[in-house]
C-alpha cells in the first residue's frame, strides 16, 4: 500500500481523511499539521503524494507545493473560493471541499498514480555515508554562516549544480576545503 502525507492545520480533518483512506485500503497515511513537517517527511522518506488543506500555521498549500521536490504531487482539498486563488500548475491537483467519499477516493488514486510515475524517475537513494557527509556540510554552513538547514541545503545543491558534481561530492569538497592544511 502506498503512503500519503495528510496535512491539515486542524487535527480533526486530518484524522477523518486518514481513517477514510486507510479503511478503504487506498493508502497508508502520515499526519502532519505544518508545511515544514510535510517538507521534512517528503524529503526524508521520498514520498510522492500529499493531500492537504489550504492553510498551515507556517504557510499556504500553494507555497508548500512550490517548495516540494518535483517528484511529489499534491492534492489540495479546499472550498471552491480558496481553490480559485491557487493557479493551476503541474503536480498540483485541486478538489473542492466538501467532497464526497467516491470523489475523494478517486482523486487520491489519481494523485497516487501521478506520484508513482514521478517516483519512477527518482535517482537511487544516497548511501548512509553520503547522507552523513551532506549533513556534516550543512551543519558547518549553518554554524559558520548562520544559515537555516534549508538555506544550507540550497547552497550545497547550488554548488553541486555549478560544479556539475553529485551533492555528496560538493559536500566533501566543502568539508575538505575548510580543513586546516597539515
Amino acid at each position: 500500500m502506498e503512503t500519503v502525507v495528510v496535512a491539515f492545520e486542524g487535527e480533526k480533518n486530518g484524522r477523518r481523511l486518514k481513517e477514510l483512506l486507510e479503511s478503504s485500503g487506498t493508502a497508508a497515511c502520515l499526519l502532519c499539521r505544518t508545511a515544514d513537517q510535510v517538507k521534512r517527511l517528503v524529503r526524508q522518506q521520498r514520498l510522492t503524494a500529499v493531500v492537504c488543506g489550504y492553510k498551515f500555521p507556517d504557510g499556504t498549500a500553494e507555497e508548500l507545493a512550490g517548495e516540494l521536490p518535483g517528484f511529489c504531487t499534491v492534492l489540495l482539498l479546499a472550498p471552491r473560493g480558496l481553490l480559485e486563488l491557487v493557479p493551476e500548475r503541474p503536480g498540483l491537483l485541486r478538489l473542492p471541499a466538501p467532497a464526497g467519499r467516491r470523489e475523494l477516493l478517486a482523486a487520491v488514486e489519481e494523485l497516487l498514480r501521478l506520484g508513482e510515475e514521478a517516483g519512477a524517475l527518482l535517482p537511487p537513494r544516497r548511501s548512509r555515508e553520503e547522507r552523513e557527509v551532506v549533513e556534516r556540510a550543512k551543519e558547518r554552513l549553518m554554524a559558520r554562516n548562520g544559515m537555516t538547514e534549508e538555506e544550507a541545503h540550497r547552497a550545497l545543491r547550488r554548488r553541486s549544480m555549478d560544479c556539475r558534481i553529485p551533492l555528496a561530492d560538493a559536500a566533501r569538497m566543502l568539508l575538505d576545503g575548510e580543513r586546516p592544511a597539515p
